[in-house]
């Protein structure tokens, strides 16, 4: 991915908010209706492409199209979830990478290896209970030429896996009752315009970094990358701005506020991304 956003004022680090919040408020969406083409993704602070003033989008080679497991140095994945009733659609590869701690599981669905449309439903199961429970299902975009289970910086492919969901930040103060870390921070400013010729602004009002070669417990701003900087990194889930992605998923700015209100740390929140039956 290109980076998010230029560096343009002084952070400043928020603490997890403490008000609990019940789950989520809205009604499923309907209809097949997706939406167009967000940008977003590697190294969120790089120069620019032809149709950005925010984005670097170097092409990359070609990427493997048969979905397997994500690296097994994936951060906080984990074996031996529990049994009962399974999430729907996973592959035995990947509910077996489901955290056993782990009680809210955001399922991301793609349409196919090469498709920019997906679907997001987060699943939840309560305390001593082994039953996974789906709440509505939305609608998303992900990356500009699908998927990958080789993900390398501006190969515009989202990465395949299961990845931890533990920080979050934006441009505009913290919905109430958000649970996750929040640093909100004027760096996160999407110039521009995407591939599409999209606008680009709104697009990080909202973001929750995914724990794809990242540093987990940091701003999603955070720019180390464990895994090295050929593996890419700045994956983030954030608000759609009616285009794909440069390997973000990005949902609707309603989505992103309930998403903030009900992840919960205390409940070990994941994201299972990939095309269908990953």
């Amino acid at each position: 991915m290109a980076r998010h956003a230029q560096s343009r004022a002084p952070r400043t680090r928020l603490s997890r908010r403490s008000k609990a919040v019940g789950g989520l408020a809205l009604s499923t969406l309907v209809g097949t209706a997706l939406w167009a083409w967000p940008a977003s993704g590697d190294d969120h602070n790089s120069g620019t492409d032809a149709k950005s003033t925010m984005l670097t989008t170097a092409s990359g080679p070609d990427t493997p199209r048969t979905p397997v497991s994500a690296p097994k140095t994936a951060p906080n994945a984990a074996p031996n979830a529990p049994a009962g009733r399974p999430i729907p659609g996973l592959s035995d590869a990947a509910r077996k990478r489901l955290p056993a701690d782990s009680r809210q599981v955001l399922v991301v669905t793609g349409q196919g290896m090469d498709s920019i449309k997906a679907r997001v439903i987060l699943y939840t199961r309560e305390e001593g209970s082994d039953d996974w429970e789906p709440g509505p299902t939305w609608y998303a975009h992900n990356a500009a030429r699908g998927w990958t289970d080789d993900h390398r910086y501006g190969d515009l492919r989202s990465p395949i896996g299961v990845y931890s969901l533990t920080d979050a930040g934006g441009l505009l103060p913290p919905p109430e009752g958000t649970k996750l870390p929040y640093d909100r921070n004027g760096s996160f400013v999407a110039d521009g315009t995407g591939v599409e010729g999209e606008p680009l602004a709104g697009a990080f009002d909202y973001v929750i970094a995914i724990n794809y070669n990242r540093e987990p417990g940091t701003s999603p701003l955070n720019q180390r990358r464990p895994w090295g900087a050929a593996k890419g990194g700045g994956v983030w889930l954030h608000v759609d701005h009616d285009g794909p992605t440069q390997g973000c998923i990005s949902v609707k700015s309603t989505v992103m506020r309930d998403l903030l209100r009900t992840l919960d740390p205390d409940l070990h929140p994941v994201i299972v991304m990939g095309p269908a039956d990953y």
